[in-house]
């Protein structure tokens, strides 16, 4: 379930800024296999995978870390990966200014103060506040030419998996792929408004949204599946695959007919796991994937 939710997260930031990869794609990317697509897609899938995969180490009131952290998000596709840009950046609808980003002059000062804000809140402001007012400040300033949204959904999850681990694995972008035009709405009416709360308020609206979503998946899984398939998911990692007598293993059981009948044989009738050679199921290649 985590792993899957990791794909969701990198699947749900990219496909807001325009990538056409679907969710099966992403996950083949990141499981090494070839996927037909854009070359410039493909990268920026195991890009995020790369850069997502840092999250449990990474300092989120480092501001080095964040250029380090654009470098790989952005590797082999932006000629200033991991630095400040040097140009003007702005939001265009056809020729009409919609929003002029600060000068590329006061991007190091304004990115130094936003960090140094930070380190002074963070022991007073609650986490789920903070790091919402760091998302919309980061997008304000786009300090970056390119992947300065990706950036700040990234650093988000980074600053609450601070607080509270478990938010490494809860996919807060998918909650935002699915609300997106009330996302960037939220984002000019702070740009209007020259503060911050709209955002503020509507970033812990998909928050509590996406936990409510995630509980209610655990328990739904939990209600309605024997404890024997329940124990077998629980042992099987998402898109790997594992020989029958590698689960038993894993289960610490010895007698096959048994795992067979109750635990094999149920998690494929419900669907919650798969063949790799479905039209041979007694082949001595056969193995088993846990679905996502």
């Amino acid at each position: 379930m985590w792993r899957n939710n990791r794909i969701k997260s990198i699947h749900a930031s990219l496909k807001i800024e325009a990538n056409s990869l679907t969710m099966g794609q992403v996950r083949d990317v990141i499981n090494g296999k070839i996927v037909l697509g854009a070359q410039k897609e493909i990268q920026e899938v195991k890009n995020a995978y790369a850069a997502y995969e840092r999250i449990s180490g990474m300092d989120p009131y480092d501001m080095r870390q964040l250029k380090q952290l654009h470098g790989i998000m952005t590797k082999y596709l932006v000629e200033e990966s991991g630095e400040f840009r040097a140009g003007e950046e702005g939001v265009f609808n056809g020729e009409q200014c919609i929003f002029m980003a600060p000068p590329a002059r006061l991007v190091p000062q304004l990115v130094e103060e936003l960090f140094d804000w930070m380190r002074e809140a963070k022991d007073d402001v609650h986490p789920l506040i903070l790091s919402s007012v760091f998302h919309y400040e980061f997008v304000f300033i786009h300090p970056f030419s390119d992947g300065n949204g990706r950036m700040a959904r990234l650093w988000h999850t980074a600053i609450l998996s601070k607080w509270k681990p478990v938010f490494e694995f809860i996919p807060i972008e998918s909650q935002i792929e699915k609300f997106q035009d009330e996302y960037y709405e939220a984002i000019s009416r702070c740009h209007a408004a020259g503060e911050s709360t709209i955002f503020i308020e509507f970033m812990l609206a998909q928050i509590d949204k996406i936990l409510d979503d995630v509980s209610s998946q655990m328990n739904e899984t939990n209600a309605y599946l024997p404890e024997t398939v329940q124990k077998l998911l629980e042992v099987m990692e998402y898109d790997i695959p594992y020989t029958s007598n590698a689960l038993m293993e894993k289960l610490g059981l010895k007698a096959k007919e048994g795992f067979r009948r109750n635990y094999l044989c149920p998690a494929l009738k419900m669907n919650c796991i798969q063949m790799t050679i479905p039209d041979k199921p007694n082949s001595r290649n056969q193995r088993y994937v846990k679905r996502g």
